[in-house]
């Protein structure tokens, strides 16, 4: 089997991958037919990873065809489309069957592709444990190409919108306009924003945020310009999507502002807090992987930004 294999810092390799094998008689095998690449995979490339280990398989976006099942495996059969979720847990849980697989009850928690316990999905085949829970049918008149965005994207976006506390005629700034902040620009009209700042130092990507309705920024300016605008009143959420140390780092230099990020990557609890614009409720996830929530007016939280005003800020 050919796969995607990380070798270290800047060295993924399609080579010969390990073998696969059904972990127990709840297992699947599945066939990829497309698979994404994550911020996450980026970071393993970058040689900051999960893991020390080398050699194993990476990514943990895909979609595929069933083509073979364990005997307890009882929803899904060969020649099934399928979806996989990123998130693996035991499945029978309460936190499992809440869908918070990373605080499973069972310590069954784990992901695809951040290691050799569980190799990666960017390869001809994936091993999927208890099937019957991490799969799911790909309803008829959907394209692989629209499938792939389920299993990480598409939820990633979501979430970090429900963080932010958006409301109907919200005013939302969305950082960063990769796939998933065009997807938290979209996401954030449909839960009721009146207006959407989507702030980007690419200018390929602010024309696809406009293209979608939100107002494009540069980060050098969009600060600025956001105070021009809302009369000083500022933005109600702010979701920030980027998910790399420069945009946790990034700051304006005539107020000295910082909008960091939230994926989990060396978040700090000892940043300024003067530019807090107001209180609301702060949202992320942490680098577990598992939500956390804090009154931004307190320091409690790992990380804050300054173009929010009200209700939230989330990061994803």
């Amino acid at each position: 089997m050919k796969g995607l294999l990380y070798q270290g810092a800047r060295d993924i390799a399609y080579g010969d991958a390990p073998e696969l094998k059904p972990e127990d008689t709840r297992s699947a095998i599945v066939k990829m037919t497309a698979c994404g690449i994550c911020g996450s995979d980026l970071h393993i490339y970058q040689g900051h990873g999960f893991s020390e280990e080398t050699g194993y398989c990476v990514g943990h976006e895909a979609v595929g065809e069933v083509v073979e099942t364990g005997s307890n495996v009882s929803r899904f059969k060969a020649g099934d489309r399928v979806m996989i979720s990123a998130a693996v847990g035991c499945g029978s849980c309460v936190p499992c069957m809440s869908g918070n697989m990373n605080e499973c009850a069972n310590h069954a928690g784990r992901c695809y592709g951040l290691g050799p316990g569980l190799q990666g999905v960017q390869a001809e085949y994936a091993m999927v444990p208890v099937a019957d829970f991490g799969l799911a049918l790909i309803p008829d008149g959907i394209s692989d190409d629209q499938a792939v965005l389920l299993p990480d994207n598409l939820p990633t976006a979501w979430h970090g919108l429900k963080g932010a506390d958006i409301h109907p005629g919200a005013t939302v700034a969305v950082v960063g306009c990769g796939p998933i902040g065009l997807m938290a620009v979209e996401g954030a009209f449909l839960m009721g924003a009146a207006k959407v700042y989507a702030v980007d130092l690419v200018p390929e990507r602010r024309a696809m945020a406009e293209a979608l309705g939100a107002t494009a920024l540069d980060a050098g300016e969009a600060a600025q310009i956001v105070q021009e605008q809302t009369k000083g009143r500022m933005c109600d959420s702010v979701v920030e999507c980027v998910g790399a140390d420069p945009a946790i780092h990034w700051r304006e230099p005539d107020d000295g502002f910082q909008i960091p990020n939230g994926t989990g990557f060396h978040q700090e609890s000892d940043l300024p807090h003067g530019h807090m614009f107001g209180a609301g409720t702060l949202a992320g996830i942490d680098s577990a992987g598992a939500g956390w929530q804090a009154n931004a007016g307190t320091h409690d939280y790992p990380s804050h930004a300054a173009i929010g005003r009200g209700r939230g800020i989330s990061h994803v």
